[in-house]
């Protein structure tokens, strides 16, 4: 069945809320260009007449930005850029592979429970607030506060129920047949999921990672949390820009920002397709 066209109230309102959408990543852009004395400039300056990349060479050199008379930042971006990337990384890979084998149990052997999906979700019905300070308790007892091996494992763990749930469905779509036909023709169990359940959900495979990569790559409150002076990411970063004589260094956030924000909207794009199946955990099928 064809598609009915698009009526005018509904363009107008489409467009309405793309512009709502858009406009944060625009300001955001503008401000990251702008020149100090431009950031609290009042009316507002919408585009810079004199664009300037000082913002994000202060992110590597702290002391770039007192060319323009405001004093210098603490510590340059590199640390927490590393620390984001080799957080996000691992967390990812670690989540997705546990997730993986999970998401097979669940929905290929009758010996799990069918509470067991629930259960594994119901780690994400808590909000982050309620369940940092018990982590910041037994990290401190057992050494992994301010660690990357506890930042990691925080990570795998909030992101866990959403790659096992996405994988899952992806899983269930899978006749067991294939899987069947490969043990008929001498392959383990084990081994038919290696060679065969695996590579034909890659690229479910492949839409998990990325989406359980922008969760790990944007969180906030349990690095916040965890984090005392060994270790830093990019979202902790964000808050560190702010000066005694300067107050708040706005254009240097909004570099940062801008680098943070670039790998998230190349991932969104590449998985845009399985995106709203993911976070509806299979509800929509293709």
């Amino acid at each position: 069945m064809e598609p009915k066209p698009l009526s005018l109230p509904l363009k107008l309102v489409m467009f309405a809320a793309l512009i709502i959408v858009l406009f944060p990543v625009f300001w955001i852009t503008m401000t990251a260009i702008k020149p100090p004395t431009d950031w609290n400039a009042s009316p507002a300056i919408w585009v810079p007449s004199e664009p300037t990349f000082i913002n994000f060479k202060t992110l590597f050199d702290p002391d770039a930005i007192r060319e323009y008379g405001v004093g210098g930042v603490s510590q340059s971006a590199t640390k927490a850029v590393f620390g984001s990337l080799t957080a996000s990384i691992t967390a990812t890979l670690l989540s997705v592979a546990i997730g993986l084998f999970s998401a097979i149990g669940i929905s290929r052997y009758s010996g799990s429970s069918k509470a067991t999906p629930l259960i594994i979700l119901s780690g994400r019905m808590f909000p982050p607030a309620a369940i940092a300070v018990p982590f910041v308790i037994i990290f401190s007892n057992i050494g992994l506060i301010d660690s990357y091996t506890g930042l990691i494992g925080i990570y795998v763990a909030v992101t866990l129920p959403f790659s096992t749930w996405m994988l899952k469905s992806f899983v269930d779509d899978l006749p067991r047949e294939v899987e069947e036909a490969a043990m008929i023709d001498g392959r383990s169990r084990l081994m038919a999921h290696f060679t065969v359940t695996i590579p034909l959900i890659k690229g479910g495979l492949f839409a998990t990672t990325m989406f359980i990569f922008i969760l790990n790559w944007s969180e906030f409150m349990f690095a916040l949390v965890l984090s005392y002076s060994n270790i830093s990411t990019i979202p902790v970063q964000l808050a560190k820009y702010v000066t005694a004589t300067a107050g708040t260094l706005y254009g240097v956030q909004a570099a940062l920002a801008v680098l943070a924000m670039a790998p998230l909207i190349y991932v969104g794009y590449l998985i845009q397709g399985h995106l709203a199946r993911g976070m509806t955990f299979g509800a929509i099928k293709q």
